[in-house]
């Protein structure tokens, strides 16, 4: 809990310093690639969590920046191929959740336990602003609505979750659906965009 109270404390202060925070920025992350340096890289294990029994295949791209929490718990599984994404929003993850082959995960995203994401999974909760018309898009920055996905809820293949978007537990997401919207509990839902199809008892 302090650790984390520090370094929100951290990243008030740089707010209040735009010039300490782009040189950090620097430091820390590759511009052109957008992701951390590989020295950071090289260090990520010691300031990420990982719960025992845990494990991330060594395929997987891990873009963690330590100014952000990544946190795995216990016996859950990060598959080869995936994305791990926590450089605008912490990425947490319960117990015993799998996130499968070729997923992407980009922050700030709360997945729960027992949680299961088949391949090409995509779960985002950024999205870039694009509402001036005179200006290009990778000019108008970016905007972060946090993701949270339940206990016990398994999301099909190919399936996409947009930002803001809250999926209750005990709920399923069919294979390629688009979820645009938040999800009740004991739901299942398809389509694009999705919707409930029946809710399970």
């Amino acid at each position: 809990m302090c650790s984390q109270m520090n370094g929100e404390t951290i990243r008030q202060k740089l707010k209040g310093s735009p010039r300490l925070k782009r040189l950090l920025d620097w430091i820390i992350m590759n511009q052109r690639d957008a992701r951390p340096r590989w020295y950071v890289r090289l260090i990520a294990p010691l300031y990420q969590h990982r719960g025992r029994g845990s494990k991330v295949y060594w395929s997987v791209r891990m873009d963690t920046p330590p100014y952000r929490r990544f946190s795995l718990g216990r016996h859950s599984v990060v598959e080869s191929f995936s994305c791990i994404n926590n450089a605008v929003g912490d990425v947490t993850v319960g117990d015993y959740t799998r996130i499968g082959l070729h997923n992407t995960v980009i922050g700030p995203v709360a997945i729960g336990s027992h949680v299961n994401m088949a391949q090409g999974v995509t779960v985002t909760a950024l999205n870039h602003n694009f509402s001036n018309p005179s200006k290009f898009i990778d000019q108008q920055g970016i905007s972060t609505r946090i993701v949270t996905i339940g206990d016990d809820v398994w999301i099909g293949a190919g399936a996409v979750v947009l930002p803001g978007v809250t999926i209750g537990p005990h709920s399923v997401v069919a294979a390629g659906a688009v979820v645009t919207r938040d999800v009740p509990p004991c739901s299942l839902v398809a389509g694009v965009p999705a919707g409930i199809v029946k809710t399970l008892s």
